[in-house]
């Protein structure tokens, strides 16, 4: 079993043939990731990558008077940092931890050189990249179309799929920060969702109780995200084992 220090609990990481990978070890640095921590700010220049291996990163965009929305969550499956390997060094959203626990980060100028010099590591980057993209468009579809339990459960579902458990650590409030929206309406959406049968909330934490029913709730929005991401990502580790 691998441990959540393992470098290739991250799916990105994982990926990497074994020369590459052995290659790049001396460059990842062990990064802890507490919960509400910015990784960085919009509009300023990156420095860092970040490959979470057991934490949630929020990519919000904000917007002048401090409103906030949820664009896209990465997890162990992909990096935070798009911008510094795609040409860019600053992007107009902020990265928060959203759910804490920890990951690996390397040097932008780095990870921007072996993205330049090794075809393999360009590919894996360009499809993770179009996956986010993916996920950031059907997010904007499915906030201005799909009912507010729907999104709710298509970001827990996508939460999970970044975690172990079934626990997704996070008050209604900062629930609310991240989709956008009233937390009066997040806490009718989760008492909804309780009452079915399929989540239990209490104290900040909201336990999922049966996946498959939270599947079946939510919109097409997560099943178009997640057959993106398995089909332009390689397997993830667990599934070859």
């Amino acid at each position: 079993m691998q441990s959540n220090n393992d470098p290739r609990k991250n799916r990105l990481l994982a990926a990497l043939p074994p020369a590459i990978y052995e290659r790049w070890l001396p460059k990842l640095q062990r990064f802890d990731m507490p919960l509400g921590e910015v990784l960085y700010e919009s509009g300023v220049q990156m420095s860092h990558v970040y490959f979470p291996t057991n934490a949630i990163v929020s990519l919000l965009y904000v917007m002048q008077d401090g409103a906030s929305a949820e664009i896209a969550v990465v997890g162990k499956e992909g990096v935070v940092g798009v911008s510094l390997f795609m040409g860019g060094n600053s992007t107009p959203s902020r990265a928060v931890v959203q759910g804490a626990g920890g990951g690996y980060c390397m040097r932008g100028d780095e990870l921007y050189a072996e993205f330049m010099t090794d075809t393999e590591v360009m590919q894996l980057l360009l499809r993770y990249a179009q996956a986010l993209l993916t996920q950031m468009a059907q997010t904007a579809v499915c906030n201005r179309h799909h009912a507010l339990e729907q999104q709710l459960c298509r970001w827990l579902l996508l939460s999970l799929d970044a975690l172990d458990g079934n626990v997704v650590s996070m008050t209604q409030e900062l629930i609310a920060n991240m989709l956008g929206v009233r937390r009066g309406g997040v806490t009718d959406a989760a008492v909804k969702l309780q009452t079915a049968g399929v989540i239990r909330y209490k104290r900040g934490q909201i336990e999922v109780l049966d996946r498959p029913g939270l599947e079946r709730l939510t919109c097409e929005c997560y099943a178009v995200v997640k057959k993106e991401y398995e089909r332009l990502l390689p397997p993830r580790v667990e599934d070859v084992l």
